[in-house]
Parts: C-alpha cells; sequence; structure tokens
C-alpha cells in the first residue's frame, strides 16, 4: 500500500534504519509502514512528507504530482 515510500527512501539511497531514527521509531516500526501492515499515524505523513518535500496526497497515493505545492499565507 504505501509503495511510495519505499520509492522515496530508495531515491535518496537511505535505508529504513536511517529513516526511523528520522522519525524517532525502530526499524521494525518502520518496516511496517512500507509493508503496509500498520497505517501510517498522521504526525508521521506529515514528518515523512516535509523530509521528502512532497504532499500528503501524493505518499498516499491519491495523486501522482509528486512536487509539493506551496502553502497559502
Amino acid at each position: 500500500m504505501y509503495v511510495r515510500i519505499r520509492d522515496l527512501r530508495e531515491d535518496k539511497d537511505m535505508n529504513q534504519t536511517q529513516i526511523a531514527k528520522i522519525l524517532g521509531m525502530s526499524q521494525t516500526g518502520y518496516s511496517k509502514y512500507e509493508t503496509g501492515e500498520n497505517d501510517i499515524p498522521t504526525a508521521i505523513l506529515i514528518k515523512l512528507a516535509n523530509f521528502y518535500n512532497t504532499s500528503i496526497d501524493y505518499l498516499l497515493g491519491e495523486t501522482d504530482h509528486k512536487e509539493r505545492y506551496p502553502k497559502n499565507k
């Protein structure tokens, strides 16, 4: 289900342990997000979207637009 977070991680040449550390969690916990075994909490989605500079909609497969749209001010 969450193939995009794996692809984004691999595009940055990072492993699961490195991303898990950034998120403040275990590699095992993070791995369960990539496999779809666990749903990704909103707070983690926000951190991932910020880290990869993309939208949550892209992470969830709701859009194919990888680029983040500017925030309204």
